[in-house]
């Protein structure tokens, strides 16, 4: 559903009435988009209908994947360890929606600790997908896509650490844009991997997904990672851009059938040419070293006596310690700790995450050299359709799902994925690549392409 959509059904229903709505869809739903509903949101609709609540986002829905942190409201991450937990404070984003009016539905569904390609290895099940309930949703932020492609949300924000947003919005359906890295503030982010994570927002249309980032992005100070600067959405269409189609990123026949599709629309108006990025080969293994190694120093802090999931008194530290890392961790997170340990080791440092380090940098000098030659790149999101549930059986499979987003989180540029021409009645998304901070760039174009596929579909 759009903005505008919403608000028309707002001024005939009333807010409340209207919000109600939703949170019934949500109760009913078969998706299981949402860990936690804000029953609270009710109150906030009846604040605007009395025209309390003021702002760009006035009274419009806007789910939160449930590793941001909201002031009162369960945030779990997915995972059993954090079954219980109520911030007693709500992340920079959050206080951004409060300021502008917005009404937080509920905390979405996601992979354990934004750690998987969709959402299976949520402690609270797999999000299903809208287009096909046998089919993921994609993750990590599954429930954030799912939640706005089936109207059970507005808007939605997520989280983009090798795709956990670009993927979902493929998949889903949606537009979805993982921002340059500072462009957002991580504060209040409960990490997976400081140096490559960022939110995100998620909407139906462009449009809406720039007024989204505009309210959230900007500067904050106890965030050490954020650039300080604003956004603001200002879209200017323009013909003749220099659009680089990246080699080294493709798919199956249905996924290419798609984008050749949306290719050919471009050429019309724009100079299309191929470009190669050759460190790109090594980027998949190197993304899992650093966001694995990343992770194992960021989880060593849910130990069963600050917070979380806790266990009977034992007979010594390690005993309990072990006992409560055993008990509330999933599989994949054991597995992701485990190997980031590994290669952070004294033995292996250099063989491994140092190395891993290197091809970073010369990912960082492919996408600089590529974007001094074009204005914007493009690539299919995601190799693939939406998998069934249960398809990616081993760990491996699914790591490889990724081999179009992760390169992006590498560099920290900003990537926006867009849906194209379906295929099977399944969504396709194909991936619009911007230089540092040309957000605006990617959103023009975006909304240019947009339209034009609207025409001939």
């Amino acid at each position: 559903m759009l903005i505008s959509e919403w608000r028309k059904k707002v001024e005939d229903e009333g807010a409340k009435n209207a919000v109600a709505e939703v949170l019934d869809k949500i109760k009913q739903s078969r998706l299981n988009a949402f860990i936690t509903i804000n029953e609270k949101c009710i109150e906030d609709a009846r604040r605007f209908d009395k025209g309390e609540l003021k702002g760009r986002l006035a009274g419009v829905p806007v789910a939160v994947k449930d590793c941001i942190t909201t002031e009162g409201i369960l945030t779990t991450c997915g995972s059993k360890i954090l079954h219980d937990y109520i911030p007693p404070f709500d992340a920079h984003v959050v206080e951004r929606l409060k300021a502008e009016g917005a009404i937080i539905v509920g905390k979405t569904n996601m992979d354990e600790f934004a750690m998987g390609t969709t959402t299976e290895t949520s402690y609270y099940g797999v999000v299903r997908n809208p287009y096909d309930l046998d089919r993921v949703a994609g993750g990590s932020s599954g429930g954030s896509g799912a939640c706005v492609a089936a109207d059970e949300s507005v808007l939605s924000l997520g989280t983009d650490t090798g795709g956990s947003i670009r993927c979902p919005a493929s998949f889903c359906g949606v537009v979805g844009l993982k921002p340059t890295y500072g462009l957002v503030s991580r504060y209040g982010l409960i990490p997976y991997a400081n140096s490559l994570e960022q939110i995100g927002p998620f909407a139906s249309n462009v449009d809406d997904l720039g007024l989204l980032l505009e309210v959230i992005a900007g500067p904050d100070a106890r965030d050490s990672t954020n650039a300080g600067k604003e956004f603001r959405y200002e879209p200017k269409e323009r013909e003749g851009l220099r659009i680089g189609v990246i080699k080294e990123m493709g798919g199956n026949d249905n996924v290419m059938n798609s984008f050749d599709q949306a290719v050919e629309l471009i050429k019309a108006k724009h100079k299309v040419a191929e470009v190669s990025m050759p460190s790109f080969k090594y980027a998949l293994a190197a993304y899992y070293i650093i966001a694995m190694s990343e992770a194992s120093s960021n989880l060593a802090r849910y130990d069963g006596v600050r917070y979380g999931l806790s266990a009977e008194k034992l007979s010594s530290w390690n005993e309990f310690f072990s006992k409560v890392r055993a008990d509330g961790f999933g599989d994949e997170v054991k597995r992701r700790i485990m190997l980031g340990s590994y290669a952070l080791s004294a033995g292996y440092y250099g063989k491994y995450y140092l190395k891993a380090l290197k091809v970073r940098t010369l990912v960082i000098r492919d996408f600089k050299k590529a974007l001094n030659d074009f204005d914007l790149l493009i690539a299919p999101t995601m190799p693939a359709l939406p998998f069934k549930i249960g398809e990616l059986a081993d760990p491996l499979t699914m790591y490889k799902a990724d081999v179009n987003t992760v390169p992006i989180n590498l560099a920290g540029v900003p990537s926006l994925s867009l849906p194209i021409f379906a295929k099977k009645g399944l969504p396709v998304g194909m991936q619009i690549i911007g230089n540092y901070f040309e957000e605006n760039s990617i959103l023009s174009f975006a909304r240019w392409l947009e339209r034009e596929i609207a025409e001939v579909s």
